[in-house]
């Protein structure tokens, strides 16, 4: 696979620096994605790994979907990755190419899909002057490549990716506006 970062490029942070500009509930997100990579074993953390986390861990983004059962059925599909459903993912790397990979996060182990959503989600928190990425905008980062696993994984559980797109952009606006947290979501205490 080649490498879509042009030569002389910023390499990125560390992971410590990468770290530092999540949130709480982001880390644990990213740390839940990577040891369920090594339990995989898989090469790499894809947008699935991260899809699978936020669902986990985080409330607000189970907030924004339509109703539990979705997230029950999406939750259904992510279990089944390593037992039937995502095995043609088994070794291979995530790269859609439909996101150029030329951003600051540069982590190694990650497929270039999820670095590129984490690029999004630390652009979208640097853009409302917050020193933390949250799981929304990892989730607006996951849904901003139409052709990464992630998206793959909503599709077959029902989920309209634009509908979904448009509650996480409603979340923001209220979070920005002073709310206490996203639109049918919880106040996480940042």
């Amino acid at each position: 696979m080649q490498s879509r970062t042009p030569p002389g490029a910023d390499p990125g942070p560390t992971r410590a620096e990468l770290d530092s500009r999540l949130s709480a509930e982001l880390a644990s997100v990213v740390a839940g994605a990577r040891r369920r990579a090594v339990r995989d074993g898989d090469r790499q953390i894809d947008t699935a790994h991260l899809l699978h986390s936020l669902l986990e861990t985080d409330p607000e983004v189970r907030a924004v979907f339509e109703n539990g059962a979705q997230v029950v059925r999406l939750l259904g599909y992510l279990v089944q990755r390593s037992i039937g459903y995502g095995l043609q993912w088994q070794g291979t790397v995530e790269d859609s190419g439909a996101v150029p990979v030329v951003g600051s996060v540069q982590e190694a182990g990650w497929s270039p899909a999820a670095l590129s959503a984490m690029d999004v989600a630390l652009e979208r928190a640097e853009s409302r002057e917050d020193p933390r990425a949250l799981g929304m905008d990892l989730l607006a980062g996951l849904t901003a490549d139409p052709e990464c696993r992630a998206v793959e994984v909503l599709g077959r559980a029902g989920v309209d990716v634009e509908m979904l797109l448009q509650r996480v952009e409603a979340g923001c606006r209220q979070y920005a506006s002073g709310g206490h947290g996203f639109a049918g979501g919880h106040s996480s205490g940042r």
